[in-house]
């Protein structure tokens, strides 16, 4: 070991994670410094992946340093073929693993120890320990398509095969909302409290789509079993973020390389975590708040600042990026023309019309976005973030304007923004290089986007996704001039103009 670097030499032999090795490891490397043989299970959570390793994990490993509420360890679990390859990684490491902050200033590294055990992927062996009075909350991170909602509708969807099936089987369930309800009904049958159910996942209102889920099944196998639930459970709402891409060769060299371990499964990560949650804990809740997780009574106002900001400003500089023929976003975020248009347009457009929320800095908490989309190490994409417009832009960027328009407020940032969406939907940048757009409308897009060279409303007929745009007189005005400017002008210049206007 390189003791000024804290890097591995070429001669030394990585370290094989696990608690044996624990003491080996690099000083340079931060570990627990608890006694996981004196932490007791109080969490149970369903869908071990990146995120929850990254995020939830990290916060209870902190408070466990901190000497505190060692009866809160996680047990992990799931119900899916892929939840098993990551039990028999985890198993050989003593369920533990390397989380790695990819900060600009230099890697750091921690061994996370939160998780104590990981339980046979197998329903009936997990109803069996959900059913145990030790587990007081069961959290989730099962993806955001993972609710059984209606794409439509956003509403549960009651005919999706999996829970037809388990409607009619509820002592054999296949879904994730299965398992908990057989679980609640053995609990509430040994008169056991409910287990709060915390949902992980990036979705706005997540307890709220999860108590939708669960209480939406139990009303097909039983209504006194769903007014049960609705009455008893818990499902407190939650905001997360975190960057953390997925892990591969590239993660595994590195923890190897740089730090000495060698890890099956270690999680790479930018150096920025948030939490907010909704303190509805029943059966009580580890003191997450010594380890900066904000506790609120409504989340709502946080995830509405979030759209607006931080997933707005992805949008914002995601299309002129592409557009100028950028492929990663810390590069785009060197690009004056892009940040200088998303900067003018969050910072006059946007902030101005997010109602308040205490204690934070609208500014502040744009300028650490910003921060966070310019860090190199993380890799992020311009196609990516350019996916499924269709979808992102009415969540992230309409809103904003119909709130403007209502107040009489001018919307030439938010216009030129859906106008260089437009733009891309077109398939082809600047240069005339050919862009591929992703996303379920992409035809119907792109033939109304090459419409607008002549008839520059055309892309606002798209009402179905743009809602009734195209009869607001304001909005069209600036669209149409924005567009034509786009089409005659080029990016770059457009984006001049208004940055300088």
């Amino acid at each position: 070991m390189n003791k000024e670097t804290g890097k591995q030499t070429a001669s030394a032999k990585p370290l094989k994670l696990n608690q044996a090795n624990l003491d080996s490891i690099a000083s340079s490397v931060s570990r627990p410094g608890y006694k996981r043989n004196q932490i007791s299970a109080g969490i149970l959570h369903i869908g071990v992946g990146n995120f929850h390793r990254a995020h939830q994990a990290v916060y209870l490993d902190r408070l466990f340093n901190l000497g505190q509420d060692h009866d809160w360890g996680i047990i992990g679990a799931g119900i899916k073929s892929y939840d098993e390859a990551m039990r028999q990684r985890l198993a050989s490491q003593d369920w533990m693993y390397s989380v790695i902050e990819l900060d600009p200033s230099g890697n750091t590294a921690r061994i996370c120890g939160a998780m104590i055990d990981f339980v046979e992927v197998d329903p009936a062996t997990l109803i069996e320990r959900l059913s145990r009075p030790d587990i007081r909350i069961v959290s989730l991170t099962i993806t955001e398509g993972g609710y059984y909602r209606d794409e439509e509708t956003s509403e549960f969807n009651s005919t999706h095969p999996e829970i037809v099936h388990d409607s009619k089987h509820p002592d054999a369930p296949k879904t994730v909302f299965g398992v908990l309800l057989s679980a609640l009904r053995r609990r509430r049958e040994m008169s056991v409290a409910p287990f709060t159910v915390m949902s992980c996942d990036n979705l706005p209102h997540n307890g709220d789509v999860t108590r939708q889920a669960v209480v939406g099944l139990a009303r097909l196998q039983a209504q006194e079993l769903a007014e049960w639930v609705a009455a008893e459970v818990s499902f407190p709402n939650g905001m997360v973020d975190c960057i953390t891409p997925a892990t591969g060769e590239r993660e595994r060299n590195l923890v190897r390389d740089d730090f000495g371990i060698e890890d099956a499964s270690p999680v790479v990560c930018e150096p920025f975590r948030q939490w907010v949650l909704e303190d509805k804990f029943p059966q009580g809740r580890p003191a997450l708040e010594k380890v900066g997780v904000e506790f609120v009574e409504n989340v709502a106002p946080f995830e509405l600042m979030k759209l607006r900001l931080l997933n707005g400003g992805h949008a914002a500089m995601s299309y002129p990026a592409a557009l100028l023929g950028i492929h990663f976003v810390h590069d785009a975020m060197a690009n004056e023309l892009v940040d200088g248009f998303m900067s003018k347009l969050i910072g006059e457009e946007v902030i101005p019309i997010v109602p308040p929320v205490a204690g934070q800095d609208f500014h502040a908490y744009f300028n650490k976005a910003r921060e966070r989309f310019s860090n190199p190490k993380i890799g992020d994409t311009i196609p990516r973030l350019c996916m499924d417009g269709s979808n992102r832009q009415p969540k992230f960027i309409l809103p904003s304007i119909n709130d403007r328009l209502q107040k009489g407020l001018p919307v030439k940032g938010l216009a030129l923004e859906v106008a260089l969406w437009c733009r891309y939907c077109a398939g082809s940048d600047d240069a005339g290089n050919a862009i591929e757009v992703v996303d379920e409308n992409a035809k119907r897009l792109q033939q109304q986007a090459l419409l607008t060279r002549q008839q520059p409303d055309a892309f606002l007929k798209l009402t179905d996704i743009l809602g009734p745009l195209a009869v607001n007189g304001v909005f069209v005005e600036s669209f149409s001039a924005a567009v034509t400017a786009l089409w005659k002008k080029g990016v770059a210049d457009t984006l001049r103009e208004y940055i300088s206007s």
